[in-house]
């Protein structure tokens, strides 16, 4: 599921990210970009969940993108009470997933996990089991350094949690929200110490790939009553980590150098702002283009992203099917999902009504066109209100020029990509 971690272009190679590798370098300045929830203020406005994860930071570096530094930035209370940079520097020295003290209160409280309990008894943890909570009103001023986690116990804190990813013992709801809360807690870590180096980044696309694959498989959880408002928050968090993540981008970069996966995820936000109607990132297309560097502009991995975002917004299905096909990534495709049986109802609905009655549609050829089994199809057609016929030697036809196409008011179903079968498990 994860992808190797590449080195930046134009640099020499680096060792790889764990606890032995070089020492962390931190950033001991005032900081001001680093505030995921500014940049989310649209998306999230009535959102019950506080974004103070990461207090605000300004890079160092002086070659920094001009845009984020001209970006306003809104400060509320609660991020004004987690923000470090008034302190001196915090080195955490917990050796830990979770600090003593919190894990000893946990057990009397009887406030653990599924996946912290010891022989599945609720009272019972251990270091191997217990991670440390995400706590919305934390303040670095009272915050012991016994409490916060030094960077290589992050480290193999996040890569415990996201070998969960593949459990089968629990619906994945559950084992999202155990993640969900517990990668907040590292990133408010790593926010308070002000870590902002090569690993952190590497970290921070780890937890946006978590957030990104989770989108999809939320959407497909039916299970669950509540699953909408998990989707919204998991959008929620996913836009201020890779708003982060960019901010983190600029602040290292060297001499316009690009990271090696900083065009797919730079990519993402283009992705996830298709439809005109909505804005998850809170900045127009035509304003973030302008901070985007040149490399990554020609990078195929933008290119692939633009040229779905214009087959979108022209409704051309053919196209924009065959280029996804043809390109996208896992991460991408993650994003795309939610957007395909969309498009495909559009095409529907564009054959239905330019159509030759006297020439009902071979679905056969239909589903080649909209990468679909032909069987789904028929169930898509239906589900759209459209009746299936079939001629005399059992090929099923889509009549045209009906006049009771419709989306289905309980949304579509998953049907598989053919071609990319491989992301569908």
């Amino acid at each position: 599921m994860e992808r190797s971690h590449q080195n930046r272009k134009g640099r020499g190679n680096h060792s790889s990210f764990s606890s032995s590798s070089q020492s962390t370098r931190i950033r001991n300045t005032k900081v001001s970009n680093f505030n995921e929830s500014s940049s989310a203020t649209n998306y999230a406005t009535n959102n019950r969940s506080n974004a103070h994860d990461d207090p605000q930071w300004k890079p160092r570096r002086g070659n920094t993108s001009s845009s984020n530094n001209q970006k306003e930035k809104i400060k509320t209370e609660e991020d004004k009470e987690a923000d470090s940079s008034d302190f001196p520097r915090l080195i955490g020295t917990c050796p830990f997933m979770c600090p003593e003290s919190e894990r000893s209160q946990r057990e009397r409280l009887q406030d653990l996990a599924v996946f912290e309990r010891l022989h599945g008894n609720p009272r019972k943890t251990s270091p191997a089991l217990a991670v440390k909570k995400f706590c919305r009103t934390i303040s670095a001023k009272h915050m012991q350094a016994s409490d916060v986690r030094p960077l290589p116990v992050l480290e193999d804190t996040l890569a415990y949690l996201l070998n969960l990813l593949d459990s089968t013992d629990h619906p994945f709801e559950v084992v999202h929200d155990f993640i969900f809360d517990r990668t907040r807690s590292i990133r408010q870590d790593l926010s308070m110490q002000n870590i902002v180096d090569d690993k952190s980044i590497y970290m921070y696309e780890k937890m946006v790939k978590f957030h990104v694959i989770s989108h999809l498989k939320l959407q497909r959880c039916r299970s669950s009553s509540n699953i909408s408002s998990v989707h919204y928050l998991n959008m929620e968090q996913l836009t201020k980590a890779l708003t982060s993540l960019y901010n983190m981008y600029d602040a290292n970069r060297d001499s316009g150098t690009v990271y090696g996966n900083e065009a797919e995820f730079r990519s993402l936000y283009v992705l996830l702002h298709l439809d005109s109607n909505t804005q998850p990132m809170g900045e127009s297309l035509s304003l973030w283009f302008r901070s985007v560097l040149h490399p990554i502009i020609r990078s195929k991995e933008m290119c692939f992203a633009r040229s779905v975002l214009r087959f979108y917004q022209m409704g051309n299905y053919m196209r924009f099917f065959s280029t996804i096909s043809a390109e996208a990534s896992y991460l991408q495709y993650c994003i795309l999902e939610p957007y395909i049986n969309k498009v495909r109802a559009l095409s529907l609905s564009y054959i239905n009504n330019a159509g030759y009655k006297l020439h009902p549609y071979p679905l056969a050829h239909l589903s080649k066109l909209l990468k679909m089994k032909e069987s789904d199809l028929e169930v898509l057609c239906n589900a759209c209100g459209l009746e299936t016929c079939a001629d005399d030697v059992g090929n099923k036809l889509l009549p045209t020029k009906q006049t009771t196409f419709c989306c289905p008011k309980e949304g579509f179903q998953s049907y598989n990509f053919t071609g990319l079968e491989q992301f569908e498990s």
